[in-house]
């Protein structure tokens, strides 16, 4: 009976964790019709902060004072959070909010490649490939009728796709780097992504907060203290509590909200070709998932 208890804790944190980053695509797209896509980068990651520090400090924590800490810090702030939730701001400028969730189904698939090469013990095997493969050509799919002329552009979609490598590649970071406490690193990482964000795009100061709309402050708050914040906090417990292997179940689900909840609430086109290619992604990602016994040489 405790098992059981344990295991719906569990699988209630995962559904909130997907229903948070799964809906972030259509909270981005609603702030966008107020906030410039650096303007939108700041202001999740500042509140974001905020809400992290108080958590830490909760928890009895403390930050590192070693430079080297920072450093990490800073690295793992800039690639992984900066940088990529501003492709994804850009890239919904031109995009559909579904469509961008989709677009970053391609995410642990692009893991799978750098960790072959970067990470020891992470060759690639015939699944891994394969998975690949099917990943490759449901994004072919997307990208086709982009570029023949549909509500999303190329460009959009390139961006985006940008952003689903730069997190893959902050995974293989990540993993190289030295382990820290997960509220200290999230914390940190975080710190770091809003000083980052202020100095790159100091123009957050010029906004005059008296004209923007009441829906507009709400949902900008929301997106960065759920989605950015809490959902920081619930991704590290849910790492603690139940693992890796469990938590990569978010990647079968997090496209499948995003693209439906767009279609919902923002009306938009739920079309065949995005369905044939959202089935390819997740079989690739679940191909991927699978053991093989006879593994490929390290190239």
């Amino acid at each position: 009976m405790p098992h059981q208890r344990e295991q719906l804790i569990n699988w209630a944190l995962l559904l909130t964790l997907v229903a948070l980053w799964g809906t972030s695509f259509l909270t981005i797209k609603v702030s966008l019709q107020t906030f410039s896509p650096d303007q939108v980068v700041v202001l999740r990651l500042s509140i974001a902060a905020i809400v992290l520090s108080a958590f830490m400090l909760a928890r009895g924590k403390r930050l590192p004072r070693e430079p080297l800490s920072w450093l990490h810090f800073t690295i793992l702030g800039l690639v992984g959070n900066v940088l990529p939730f501003w492709l994804i701001a850009k890239g919904q400028v031109y995009v559909t909010s579904g469509m961008a969730g989709l677009l970053m189904a391609i995410m642990p698939l692009m893991t799978l490649i750098l960790a072959h090469f970067f990470i020891v013990g992470e060759n690639l095997n015939r699944n891994k490939l394969w998975g690949f493969v099917f990943g490759i050509s449901g994004i072919t799919l997307i990208l086709g009728p982009s570029i023949l002329g549909s509500q999303n552009s190329l460009v959009g979609c390139l961006l985006v796709l940008s952003a689903a490598i730069l997190y893959a590649t902050n995974t293989i970071i990540a993993r190289r780097l030295p382990t820290y406490s997960s509220a200290v690193v999230s914390t940190g990482v975080t710190i770091c992504a809003a000083l980052i964000s202020l100095l790159i795009w100091p123009s957050v100061f010029n906004i005059e907060w008296h004209s923007v709309p009441v829906s507009a402050i709400l949902t900008i708050i929301w997106l960065g203290i759920f989605p950015t914040g809490v959902a920081a906090i619930i991704f590290f417990v849910l790492i603690r509590r139940a693992g890796p292997t469990f938590l990569s179940n978010i990647n079968y689900l997090i496209p499948l909200v995003a693209y439906f909840t767009g279609a919902l609430v923002l009306g938009e086109l739920v079309v065949w070709h995005d369905m044939v290619a959202l089935v390819a992604i997740l079989f690739g990602i679940a191909i991927s998932r699978r053991p093989a016994r006879n593994k490929l040489r390290t190239v």
